[in-house]
């Protein structure tokens, strides 16, 4: 009996040894729980109409940039280019994808001119929308609630993730406290 207790001993703590070990690959990323190739949905350069050029942005078109967001794995510390800049408002939202699965809560950014109806005037938190954004499946056409409003320069850029693989071209989008001079 002594043996078969000590056997069980040392198989959890074998087991507690190997769990604490592990790394969670995810530390970067804790804004949004989709991967690099979901949000990948939409990579077109393609703008909404109505949307203004940045009159005054401190990053210009080709400009190389830092991000310092973490929306995406291996977004956080990437270098990027700047493709555009546009002043808009941007809004953090969440909303039920009409693909199905779970709530995506607090997602940055969905810009006024991704949102059906939303007119000129800032959206207050807590206000109900349909969200015209395309940024990933089951986003376009998706009832969602405002959770944050802000005036900004929002940019549109390419960036290589610092996890590695494939260039992300034309991601939507990052506002210019996400991004510094690289």
């Amino acid at each position: 009996m002594k043996k078969l207790t000590a056997a069980v001993v040392i198989s959890l703590l074998f087991l507690l040894a190997i769990t604490a070990c592990s790394s969670n690959k995810d530390d970067d990323y804790n804004a949004n729980p989709f991967s690099e190739e979901e949000h990948a949905h939409n990579r077109t350069a393609e703008v909404p109409e109505g949307l203004m050029e940045a009159a005054n942005a401190k990053y210009m078109e080709g400009s190389h940039v830092k991000i310092k967001a973490n929306h995406m794995k291996g977004m956080n510390g990437a270098e990027a280019t700047v493709l555009s800049a546009y002043d808009t408002t941007a809004y953090v939202v969440s909303y039920m994808p009409t693909t199905g699965g779970d709530k995506v809560e607090n997602h940055k950014w969905v810009i006024q001119e991704e949102i059906n109806d939303s007119g000129k005037d800032e959206l207050a938190p807590g206000t109900k929308v349909t969200l015209e954004a395309d940024h990933m499946p089951g986003m376009k056409g998706a009832k969602a609630t405002i959770e944050k409003a802000e005036k900004a320069t929002v940019y549109m850029v390419d960036y290589t993730p610092t996890t590695g693989g494939k260039k992300v071209t034309n991601h939507k989008w990052l506002t210019e406290n996400e991004l510094e001079a690289d």
